[in-house]
């Protein structure tokens, strides 16, 4: 699809603008309008503010630091949802999830279309407090081609790379671990939508979802966290998901089983 077409199906908000992308689930869909936020979009942060602000400890009003440091916000709400024992933990599992949801939209949104949107910090706001798809809502809209070079660019060096650096600096979590989290969350973007595509007869879509995953997988960044096969990935790292009460390893864990465990 040309890059005008996408531009302007990314015109509106992305359901039914680009409704292909609704089948592959909520962590796939961008709205381009603020209309599903209970917050009026100028008190939405960006997630760039997101990335650089830090505030420290919690304010006593909720809304006012879901605001002023979403970032904090965000891991803390995961904190209590999990009942994770330390606050690193709870980062990385925030980290893990933001970079699903930018994967899924740029993999998705080349995979199908040809092209991907410009997912520039400063022009994604985020409701710490949502979940998908109704957390990020793109601001304005500027189309990219859908290549590898350019998801990297737009995902890796745009959000990741500061994103690890905030929670790395603030809650000491291995750079090692997080960069995992990254691939991690890729491969299994990647492979929800080579199954997805798949079980419809889509196989050139799959076979672009493969090679995308594939040459992003291959990134500097990237390239030392674990082993892809086919669309298997087994991370070298450890995202201490184990460590939650009641919780085991993840699928693509170094562990086979927790550590401590017989």
């Amino acid at each position: 699809m040309p890059l005008r077409a996408l531009i302007l199906l990314l015109s509106v908000d992305l359901d039914p603008g680009l409704a292909a992308l609704r089948p592959l689930g909520a962590f796939s869909i961008l709205h381009a309008s603020p209309h599903t936020s209970r917050l009026p979009p100028r008190e939405l942060p960006t997630l760039a503010q997101a990335y650089t602000q830090g505030y420290g400890d919690a304010t006593p009003d909720v809304h006012a630091q879901e605001r002023e440091d979403p970032l904090a916000f965000r891991v803390q709400k995961v904190a209590a949802a999990l009942r994770a024992p330390e606050a690193r933990i709870a980062a990385s599992v925030a980290h893990q999830g933001l970079a699903a949801r930018l994967w899924s939209v740029t993999l998705g949104c080349a995979a199908l279309y040809g092209g991907v949107p410009d997912l520039a910090p400063p022009l994604l706001r985020w409701d710490p407090d949502a979940t998908a798809p109704d957390d990020l809502w793109l601001a304005e809209v500027r189309a990219l081609p859908g290549d590898a070079a350019t998801i990297a660019e737009v995902v890796l060096q745009g959000h990741l790379v500061p994103l690890t650096a905030a929670l790395r600096a603030r809650h000491r979590v291995a750079t090692g671990l997080l960069w995992g989290n990254a691939a991690s969350a890729l491969a299994g973007a990647g492979r929800e939508l080579d199954g997805w595509a798949r079980r419809h007869g889509r196989t050139v879509i799959a076979d672009r979802a493969r090679s995308l995953t594939s040459g992003l997988l291959a990134h500097p960044l990237l390239a030392d966290t674990g082993t892809l096969t086919g669309t298997a990935f087994r991370r070298r790292s450890c995202c201490l998901y184990y460590r939650v009460p009641g919780a085991g390893v993840c699928g693509d864990c170094c562990f086979s089983r927790p550590p401590g465990f017989a």
